[in-house]
């Protein structure tokens, strides 16, 4: 019964719907009413799920985007993949996820890209793009568990930003951009792994810049 629900489960109940409201009402108290009312839920108790307004709807809706992303890819298939396909497979999921509600995302990023919301847009990125990676199969600790992550961070906001125009069949146009932007990070990881090969023995990257900054007297 719905007054059984936790304020997590309502967030979790009330999101699709909030969503689908929002590509006409904005993310709005208006929204959030409505589907309340739709769900049988006290509008006073789901003011209450996201007391911080449009920001709690949106993180809750892209919570719920990224769960639906991972049972779209499950692990027995990322199983059978190599890990560009992986991350290509993830994206294009949580992507379609949206698709639906395009409007409503467009919406959305607009009020993530407010100044005074800029902080709780890079940590709703950073989840995605660290569920995502967790998804792939990453388990780095060291300095590459961030790299990948903010670089894939700008890969998939450039992403979002064509898929929103996107008015090809199937978004083909997204779907090539992104092979590209994959293909670019799969290039630049290489080619890391190479350098660091390479540099192994004997050579530290951090003496070699001291040295340029301190020289011998």
């Amino acid at each position: 019964m719905t007054q059984d629900l936790t304020l997590d489960e309502i967030r979790v109940r009330l999101s699709p719907g909030i969503a689908a409201n929002a590509a006409f009402d904005g993310w709005s108290d208006a929204a959030r009413d409505m589907a309340a009312d739709a769900a049988g839920i006290d509008t006073d108790v789901a003011a209450l799920a996201f007391e911080d307004g449009a920001l709690d709807m949106i993180d809750a809706w892209f919570a719920e985007i990224d769960r639906a992303m991972l049972a779209a890819v499950p692990p027995e298939r990322i199983a059978t993949m190599k890990i560009r396909e992986r991350i290509t497979a993830l994206i294009e999921a949580r992507l379609q996820a949206t698709a639906a509600d395009r409007e409503s995302l467009r919406r959305a990023v607009a009020i993530l890209a407010l100044p005074q919301n800029l902080a709780r847009a890079a940590r709703l990125g950073w989840r995605t793009v660290d569920t995502i990676w967790r998804a792939a199969g990453d388990v780095a600790t060291d300095y590459n568990h961030y790299t990948k992550r903010t670089i894939l961070l700008g890969v998939y906001a450039s992403t979002v930003t064509v898929f929103l125009d996107d008015d090809s069949e199937g978004f083909a146009d997204t779907r090539a951009f992104l092979a590209r932007r994959i293909a670019g990070i799969m290039a630049f990881e290489k080619a890391k792994a190479g350098f660091l090969k390479r540099t192994e023995h004997g050579f530290s990257l951090s003496r070699f810049v001291g040295r340029l900054r301190y020289p011998a007297a």
